[in-house]
């Protein structure tokens, strides 16, 4: 059984944001939880090419966007899926962040990390 808190899990600045990882590749478990906030006005353009994620909305407000330009609006209670490897923006309220709950297949190394500053989207 495995047992973390909060308090003492590893957290990643990854540009946009805060990633606090509960389960990783490590834990062998297969699949990577995180407690994500996106920052309050902020627009990160994401990829994930090796992995799915799922996210759950908690806390805050934004949007997700796909790339036909469709916004689909993220409250509490609001899950998106991402499988199909899918490039979309993943978008705070400006007056709030965003908390979602992801989950990651396969897990995550757990130093993975965006690069927002590339003219693509940011992938690991």
């Amino acid at each position: 059984m495995i047992i973390r808190h909060l308090d003492n899990v590893r957290t990643v600045d990854w540009g946009n944001g805060l990633s606090r990882r509960f389960l990783l590749e490590s834990d062998g478990l297969g699949y990577t939880v995180t407690d994500t906030t996106v920052r309050a006005g902020t627009k990160s353009r994401l990829e994930y090419r090796n992995h799915l994620e799922a996210c759950y909305c908690i806390e805050g407000s934004g949007e997700v966007v796909d790339m036909d330009g469709t916004s689909h609006p993220m409250v509490p209670g609001t899950l998106y899926a991402l499988d199909q490897h899918d490039p979309h923006f993943l978008v705070a309220s400006p007056d709030e962040d965003l908390r979602l709950i992801c989950v990651f297949i396969p897990a995550l190394r757990g130093d993975e990390v965006h690069n927002l500053d590339e003219s693509g989207f940011s992938h690991y």
